[in-house]
């Protein structure tokens, strides 16, 4: 084995050796549920971001459950991202000098495959270098073959069953995109505006968009609010018109905001849409696609919506309509891929009644046939399908999933199929025209478990892997995506989708923003793979985090991560390179064990129970905590260091209460390292896959693969909690000699001694038989009392809960230098800490400072005080005083 682990040499050698074996490739096992997931289908918009390296959570729990012996199903799929790819495509195409509308549809959607494919083909390649154990003879993607039909098949399952219609409602228009957008594509900003208060006759009403009053419909008031009352049903001039509008009543309006009354703009606004519909009001739309005033503006028509605010509020204040005007902190929605300002505005689109489908959505979860986890997020789910709107589904588009719907220029007839219609289906006449316009993304994403598994197809996959086990996303997209996928299953299998929603955090830039495209501050995994490895990425990304919590990637965590990479490395090293003369088939006498080996192999058995039951709790984390601190603060720190001197010989006649000659001694460590270590190794695996395979292929092992091998199993016999704390007692005494030595500089290589007094017989005989431990993990040459013989000057001093422990210095360190040493220390610290409290003293610093300035100056005290107090004792020690 190379003396440290190089990821570049491991890592696709291994992956290949997977691949070929097709241990990804799970069997049908009739009779055996299996464990299913579908990956969240990754944009093909050029490549992944670190932030999707969280899937790592999906293979966690795939390898876990594969581990297990449970037929395993990790369905990988790319998602074809109409609206990101269509302006990728046409910011390609403007470097050119052309536009779509130039190069035509046809060659317009040729290039925009090439690209999706491009993106696919890396995409793929960056899911496999991080280890990922997708399944890629099953692979899908929302815009093949299969797909379409599966969309096309939803489509007019639910356009006959009055579900889907086409009609004037309020949408997300990008102006610059010139297409509806999402909410989740309507990205809220912060922005300063201002509050314009103007006057309607005898009603002030406070607007941010003055502009838009050439729309109003009417005024509306709380009924409750008396200030109003009397004017309700009357009508109030608005203002730069020669109209009219009524005075109305509704409990939506918020009499504590501007001046209690409302603009009713109903093509313009959620809230005023809704109020409009209640009250019958028309909806006068004032802004166009383009994002220019329409007629309805009078002279202003023409104007962009900012040019047009200015000239409006202009004419409102040179003509006594504006009253008074308020700065405003406010949030503004803008596309996520061009960053224009967007307008909320009616439009005649293809929508899709939700409130049928998402009550199912509601029931079952609150019937618990699909658990969310963590729990919390249930309330975020329910709030949002309680107030859901019908879905805009259609977008002014030329990529994705044209809407299979033709119109007959003969008759009017709408005629809605899977496949071209080749004559009207009313007057059988041949001038039919396809809808122009593509459905919006989630359309199809929303059919994902199940269409990836062969629907509409009755499919033997269908059959045996749907409803899948878990669905693994981000916080940011279960509203628009889970909800949408569980009332999806419902409506076209009669089952949920999947049976549980583990919901993760995102991973956000060192400064706590969101990684994105838009914003260039992504990492591509590869560059992170390339420099740490894979594995260090991915135990950096499922550590220090909880369910549901962002994470904040640090390249400082990485270095962190691929230290603990090479500590696996160097310690299975030795042990695979201390493995003479191991004898595989014989299991050791456990009369041999010493205090070490049942120690480790307690905490090992403890370990297995900790993980089992964590990662069964979904707690990944925890799971990945319990397994590092294990390997590293016990396995490698202490049993491998106790473990040398029995492999390098000179161990016997010491630990075993009989010893001999033979090499028991030796093959029962080797045993021990070995049980242990490879377990370890199986249960670390779906967190470091490459470099636990490559280490387990080179320990004695049954099977082709860690992938296969059966996860470890808890043996109650084997805890022994009397071992553990027996060793703990060792330990304690151990680290207090070491800590001594490093405070008072003891030179490595000297050998000191060191006087323990045993607080109880017990421990005295405990310490006793298990001197050798101390001696040799402390380098020192120990004495045991029952109480100290005579008074001990001049010596380091620590206790522990069983023990005082004494380390005379004289011939260890030149104590007239080291004391000199201290006292000019002492004298610098004493300084600085004078420093420091006279400035904390000082009114004008404490009223001035910045809090957090002051909050450092106040840690600096306090660290000056343990420092001092520190040198001190150590002076006390040197110069003998009481």
């Amino acid at each position: 084995m190379d003396k440290r682990y190089q990821p570049e040499k491991v890592e696709e050698k291994i992956y290949q050796f997977w691949e070929k074996g097709g241990y990804f490739t799970p069997k049908i096992e009739k009779g055996k549920k299996p464990f299913v997931i579908t990956l969240p289908p990754p944009n093909v918009t050029g490549s992944l971001h670190a932030g999707h390296a969280m899937y790592v959570v999906e293979d966690i729990m795939a390898r876990y459950q594969r581990v297990k012996g449970e037929p395993t199903l990790w369905l990988p799929g790319f998602d074809h991202a109409a609206i990101a790819v269509e302006y990728l495509v046409n910011q390609e195409l403007k470097k050119e000098g052309k536009t779509k509308e130039e190069i035509g549809r046809e060659e317009f959607l040729r290039r925009a495959h090439q690209f999706a494919n491009r993106s696919r083909d890396y995409i793929r390649q960056q899911l496999k270098r991080l280890g990922f154990s997708l399944d890629w003879s099953r692979e899908a993607y929302t815009m093949d073959e299969k797909r379409s039909l599966a969309v096309k098949t939803a489509f007019k399952k639910l356009y006959q069953k009055g579900l889907i219609y086409k009609g004037d409602y309020l949408v997300n228009w990008c102006p610059g995109c010139q297409t509806v957008i999402s909410d989740l594509e309507n990205i809220y900003e912060e922005e300063e505006g201002v509050l314009y208060y103007l006057s309607y006759g005898p009603i002030t009403i406070a607007t941010t968009r003055p502009e838009t009053i050439f729309a109003d419909v009417a005024v509306a008031v709380h009924p409750q609010d008396r200030r109003y009352q009397k004017l309700v049903g009357q009508k109030v001039p608005l203002p730069l018109t020669d109209r009219l509008i009524p005075v109305i009543a509704d409990e939506a309006v918020d009499p504590k905001f501007g001046s209690g009354a409302l603009k009713i703009t109903p093509a313009h606004d959620q809230t005023d849409f809704e109020i409009g519909q209640r009250h019958h009001l028309p909806a006068l739309k004032v802004v166009d696609e383009k994002g220019r005033l329409t007629n309805q503006a009078g002279s202003f028509a023409g104007l962009k919506v900012d040019e047009g605010r200015q000239k409006v509020v202009e004419a409102l204040r040179q003509k006594g309509f504006l009253k008074k005007e308020e700065p405003l902190v406010h949030q503004v929605g803008h596309c996520e891929r061009c960053g224009t300002t967007t307008e909320t505005t009616i439009s005649k689109q293809w929508f899709l009644k939700t409130k049928p489908l998402a009550q199912k959505a509601i029931n079952a979860v609150k019937s618990g046939r699909v658990k969310i986890i963590p729990q919390h997020f249930e309330k975020n789910y329910f709030h949002w399908l309680e107030n859901i709107h019908d879905r805009g589904i259609s977008r002014q588009l030329w990529w994705g999933h044209r809407i299979p719907v033709w119109y007959c220029r003969d008759c009017a007839e709408i005629i809605v199929s899977r496949q071209a219609p080749r004559e009207c289906s009313r007057c059988a006449g041949t001038n039919l025209d396809q809808d122009p316009d593509v459905l919006d993304t989630w359309f199809s994403s929303a059919l994902w478990p199940f269409a990836t598994l062969g629907w509409p197809h009755k499919t033997v996959d269908l059959a045996y892997y749907y409803p899948t086990s878990v669905l693994v996303t981000g916080r940011d997209i279960i509203f628009f995506w889970v909800a949408r996928m569980i009332f999806s299953g419902l409506a076209f299998m009669g089952e949920v989708p999947f049976q549980k929603v583990f919901i993760h955090g995102l991973v956000l830039d060192a400064q706590g923003r969101k990684m994105s495209k838009s914003l260039g501050n992504g990492v591509d995994p590869i560059e992170v793979i390339e420099s740490h490895g894979a594995d260090s990425l991915r135990f950096m990304l499922v550590t220090g985090n909880t369910p549901g919590n962002d994470l904040r990637f640090y390249f400082e965590r990485l270095e962190g991560a691929r230290n603990f990479a090479n500590k696996i490395w160097n310690a299975s090293r030795f042990v695979i390179m201390n493995l003479k003369g191991y004898q595989p088939g014989k299991g050791p006498n456990p009369d041999h064990f010493t205090l070490a080996d049942w120690w480790i192999l307690s905490r090992y058995h403890t370990v297995i129970k900790e993980v089992t039951g964590n990662l069964a709790a979904y707690e990944l984390g925890e799971a990945a905590r319990v397994l590092y601190e294990f390997i590293w603060n016990e396995l490698c720190d202490w049993y491998i260091e106790l473990a040398k001197p029995r492999l390098y010989g000179n161990g016997l006649n010491v630990e075993r209460e009989n010893p001999t000659k033979d090499t028991t001694d030796r093959q029962t460590a080797q045993y021990v390292l070995v049980e242990v270590l490879r377990g370890t190794l199986e249960m670390f695996h779906p967190f470091m896959p490459f470099i636990t395979e490559e280490i387990w292929q080179r320990l004695p092992h049954q099977g082709n693969t860690i992938m296969q091998a059966k996860w470890p199993v808890e043996n109650k016999e084997w805890i022994r909690p009397l071992a553990q704390a027996q060793m703990e007692v060792i330990m304690n005494v151990v680290k207090a000699i070491r800590h001594i030595r490093s405070e008072m500089h003891i030179p490595p290589g000297k050998k000191a001694e060191a006087i323990i007094i045993a607080l109880s017989g017990e421990v005295a005989a405990l310490l006793g038989r298990w001197s050798f431990y101390i001696e040799n993990l402390a380098q020192c040459q120990v004495e045991i009392f029952p109480e100290p013989a005579e008074k001990i000057t001049q010596a380091a001093h620590a206790v522990t809960r069983e023990a005082e422990i004494f380390i005379p210095l004289k011939g260890l360190i030149d104590l007239e230098k080291e004391t000199v040493r201290l006292r000019k220390e002492l004298t610098v610290l004493e300084k600085e800490l004078a420093a420091v409290q006279d400035k904390l003293k000082k009114d004008s610093f404490l009223t001035k400072a910045p809090v957090e300035i002051i909050a450092k100056e106040r840690t600096k005290e306090t660290e000056f005080l343990t420092k001092l107090a520190a040198v001190k004792e150590r002076l006390i020690i040197l110069e003998g005083e009481d």
